[in-house]
Parts: structure tokens; sequence; C-alpha cells
């Protein structure tokens, strides 16, 4: 297991039930935004980001679901993370190896919030 998927894993087992999942949705509506702002232009998967979010916020999207992209998006807005964003270049890898990790685990699933 990469140290990538540990740091996902932790955020995870937080996530537990739909309450807890919902307060998490907030927190990342409330900072998501800030943050692509600040590095939008130096990260090449913004645009994952934000089909992510378009995924969070879907209310037929079951929340158990739901849970597996918080927890993404709670460790790329969280200054707290493996490999610090100020680092240029390979600040963010960390990040990108979790949005990642996330992609290939939704697969298809995360196709149409691409284009909404």
């Amino acid at each position: 297991m990469n140290n990538d998927t540990a740091h996902l894993e932790e955020f995870q087992t937080e996530l537990d039930s739909p309450e807890v999942v919902e307060e998490k949705s907030r927190e990342v509506e409330e900072k998501l935004w800030v943050k692509l702002e600040k590095v939008g232009k130096k990260i090449s998967f913004a645009k994952d980001i934000k089909a992510l979010y378009k995924y969070m916020i879907d209310p037929y999207v079951p929340w158990y679901r739901k849970s597996i992209v918080v927890g993404a998006l709670i460790y790329f807005i969280s200054p707290i993370d493996a490999i610090p964003d100020l680092a240029p270049l390979v600040g963010y890898l960390d990040d990108l190896g979790v949005i990642a990790a996330v992609l290939k685990f939704m697969g298809s699933e995360l196709i149409p919030y691409y284009e909404k």
C-alpha cells in the first residue's frame, strides 16, 4: 500500500455515516473553490476536481459513494499532507495520486460529471 492510499483510507474511516459525509461535504464546498483559485493554473487535474465536486453534490448519488469522493477532496484541500503543497512542482504529486486513485476506482461512473 502506498502512502497516498494510506492517507485516503485514514480520511475514509471518518466518513462512516450519511451525517458525517454531509458535514464533510459542506467543509469541502467552503474550501474547495478557494484552493482551486490558488492552484488551478498550477495543476493539470483541475477538471477532475470539478467533476468530483459535481458528483459529490448530486442528490441521486448514495452517501456511501459520495464518501469516497469527499475523502479525496478533503485530502486535496487539507494543508497537511504527505508532500507539502508549497514544494515547487512536486507539492501536488500526492494530491494527484489520491485523485487518480479515486478516478480509477470510480471509473466510468464519473464520465457524466465531466460534461455537466
